[in-house]
């Protein structure tokens, strides 16, 4: 399902590329959309996920099914009572919002377009913060896959709104960016309307509280204050990712114009693999390792090590492909309709920059559930707020010489001295006990990622891909693909990796 949800956010990518391109309307769009994500991540899969799934799997654990019920109402009815008030302050704030994430706007039509665009899309925050409480509710019960499609209604939609409604848009003398914005409400709202049915038919569907005695019984319930008290540690660490991006976010809009949109096209090839592998392992492994730290044992360190064995099994490849056949990728992808080959060889060096650190920001989502399963909410802060400072550091550094590529090489090697902060941080406390053989499992995959890495170099160098047409682009990187998979798998297999029985642990 968490494929699909790639496939399709690609699908929507290239759509945008190819309509759009990359210029300064696509900055202010790209922009206005990281606005709500920015606070969907602090109110929804971000801060209040951390907290609230780990209560709700020990109420579930111990207090029986009538009581997490009334945890799951009483939750709810807190959250959309929060959530009303930050939509209209969100709506009202929007100028001062799009000021902090862009100042650099380098024309005052731009920045319009971007509050413009802002409080048209700012409630997907409320339909999404709602998904993100439903989501909780289903993981934990083990109901993983509506959870993991719902983003495709997300693309869908947008997708939907490039291809139909911008037309339509251009042909009123509308600007057909606009159209963009009506397809993300209506991806929001689809989302939570795909999981009512499913809350329902398990009995778990939420009752809101709208009076206000039972907006009280909520905030005073003992389960809702333990997750308010665990989400202000994580809403910091949360918090701190966001200013990382809000700042490298700043910086990119006082470069030239369609840095943002570079950077966007990249982050999104990156997300790919980081979405599959780490989102979907995280989201697997908290209430599992929640569960399992309730029941006390070795489980949790267990479960711990089969998810880094798959960090390196498939992301450290998926790193190899990003940092030796970037130009390829990107130009197979994007090199289409308004999207340019300079605009490939730019999002092509941030790429290579978000490769260098693609293991740690995935394997980040597979160590910090190892705390959050405990209710430590304030190491992984800690690990985080020294991060942010070093990734800013680099900033400093890196950015005059490289320019936006600079800001996605801070990203990714300060994702990999987090990620290996939060695995000594693990070892030390004896949380994570690394079972035996992991030597010569190291030394097998890196031998395979090898002459992986020498094969695409070879590849990338074999043909002129800007020069080459859109199919026969396309044939060819599937040619390519597959000689990859065969390459990387065969020699895993010759080795003595037993990748079947490692998939089904």
């Amino acid at each position: 399902m968490t494929l699909a949800s790639r496939v399709t956010g690609l699908v929507r990518d290239l759509f945008m590329a190819s309509m759009f391109g990359a210029n300064a309307l696509t900055d202010a769009f790209n922009v206005a959309f990281r606005i709500p994500n920015l606070f969907r991540r602090l109110f929804a899969e971000g801060a209040f996920s951390q907290a609230f799934v780990p209560v709700l799997a020990a109420s579930h654990a111990k207090e029986g099914p009538e009581r997490t019920h009334q945890l799951i109402s009483n939750v709810a009815t807190v959250l959309v009572w929060v959530l009303l008030v930050v939509c209209v302050l969100g709506v009202v704030g929007a100028p001062v919002l799009v000021w902090l994430l862009a100042s650099g706007f380098q024309n005052q039509g731009e920045a319009q377009a971007a509050v413009l665009m802002t409080r048209w899309m700012f409630p997907y925050i409320g339909f999404m913060s709602l998904v993100a409480l439903s989501s909780g509710v289903l993981n934990t019960y083990k109901h993983f896959a509506v959870p993991a499609a719902t983003p495709v209604l997300l693309n869908l939609c947008m997708i939907g709104a490039a291809w139909l409604l911008a037309p339509w848009f251009e042909r009123q003398g509308i600007e057909p960016i606009y159209a963009m914005c009506a397809g993300v409400v209506a991806g929001g709202v689809l989302q939570l309307a795909v999981q009512i049915p499913v809350l329902r038919r398990l009995h778990l569907l939420p009752r809101v509280g709208w009076r206000w005695s039972a907006i009280r019984a909520a905030w005073a319930d003992g389960g809702v204050r333990r997750i308010l008290q665990l989400m202000a540690p994580a809403l910091l660490g949360v918090g701190v990712a966001q200013l990382s991006l809000m700042i490298n976010t700043q910086i990119a809009s006082y470069l030239a114009p369609g840095s943002v949109t570079w950077l966007f096209y990249a982050d999104r090839l990156m997300e790919f693999p980081t979405a599959l592998l780490g989102v979907a392992l995280g989201v697997v492994l908290l209430p599992q390792l929640s569960r399992a730290q309730a029941a006390g044992g070795q489980r949790c360190s267990h479960m711990l090590d089969w998810g880094l064995r798959l960090v390196l099994l498939l992301a450290l490849p998926c790193a190899v492909g990003l940092l030796a056949f970037a130009q390829p990728l990107v130009a197979t992808l994007f090199h289409r309709g308004a999207l340019h080959g300079s605009d490939v060889q730019q999002i092509a060096l941030a790429l290579v920059g978000y490769g260098v650190g693609l293991l740690g920001l995935v394997a980040i989502k597979v160590l910090a559930p190892g705390y959050f399963a405990s209710q430590d909410m304030r190491t992984p802060v800690k690990i985080a707020v020294v991060v942010l400072v070093l990734t800013q550091g680099l900033n400093v550094v890196l950015v005059p010489y490289l320019q936006h590529a600079g800001l996605a090489w801070s990203i990714g090697l300060g994702a990999l001295v987090n990620a290996l902060w939060l695995l000594l941080g693990l070892l030390r406390r004896g949380a994570y006990q690394p079972s035996s053989g992991w030597g010569k499992y190291f030394a097998q995959v890196l031998l395979a990622c090898s002459l992986l890495a020498a094969l695409l170099l070879g590849l990338a160098q074999r043909w002129d891909w800007l020069a080459l047409g859109q199919w026969q682009r396309a044939g060819i990187m599937a040619g390519c693909l597959l000689a990859s998979a065969v390459v990387y798998f065969g020699c895993l297999v010759v080795t003595g990796v037993k990748i079947r029985s490692l998939l089904r642990r």
